[in-house]
């Protein structure tokens, strides 16, 4: 019928040459683009700063005591922990072994208390004392918990046991450690791929009976 209504034609239906159909897909993708950017690409972008600028206007301060020592760092808000310790401190002695938390290689002792680095955000420890392994010792004095670990060959290649010793020592520390089988449910967290965790668990043990200060 000629005199029957007729319908617009979708964005679907247009010729993918219309100029009008061009220009609505070119703006909405530059609308969706937008809302996802983080806010600082849009200002680098608006301002037209180059990338080091950008990543300058990132950083925040960072206050912290590391192994007794005071640090003021500039670190990117979504850096770890564990890549501030290993990268800017070369702290290298904390490993970075699953980077998800999965096998405590990256243990360290933050106010006391262990912690994945890797999981830890290193904004979250401002203000905060951190302790790695490289802090345990006193000079050339090994504290005892390294030295039972050497005694009763508590490693094999080795990468996982800095984290070992700091969950050993947080695990005498915080209570844990009365019992074998308790030893080897609060030290479960940290993964030996060389299978040395009777050694370990002989280790800590002795730490524990012999009453010396960790």
């Amino acid at each position: 019928m000629e005199n029957e209504l007729k319908c617009p034609r979708t964005v679907r239906d247009q010729d993918p040459n219309d100029p009008s159909r061009r220009d609505f897909i070119k703006q909405t993708s530059l609308l969706t683009a937008v809302a996802l950017a983080p806010a600082t690409i849009i200002k680098a972008a608006d301002g037209n700063i180059d990338d080091v600028t950008s990543n300058a206007a990132e950083r925040m301060p960072l206050k912290m005591e590391v192994n007794g020592a005071p640090y003021n760092l500039s670190v990117e808000p979504r850096a770890t922990l564990l890549d501030i310790l290993r990268e800017q401190l070369d702290l290298t002695g904390t490993k970075k072994g699953c980077d998800h938390g999965q096998c405590g290689a990256c243990t360290v002792h933050i106010d006391g208390q262990r912690v994945n680095s890797c999981l830890t955000l290193g904004i979250m420890v401002n203000d905060k004392k951190v302790t790695t392994i490289e802090g345990l010792a006193k000079g050339d004095d090994l504290h005892p918990m390294q030295e039972a670990f050497i005694k009763h060959d508590g490693f094999q290649c080795g990468y996982c046991t800095p984290g070992q010793i700091m969950s050993a020592v947080a695990c005498i520390r915080e209570g844990h450690a009365n019992s074998e089988a308790e030893i080897r449910e609060y030290m479960s967290g940290n993964i030996c791929r060389c299978g040395a965790y009777p050694n370990i668990v002989n280790a800590i043990l002795e730490v524990k009976t012999g009453g010396q200060a960790v």
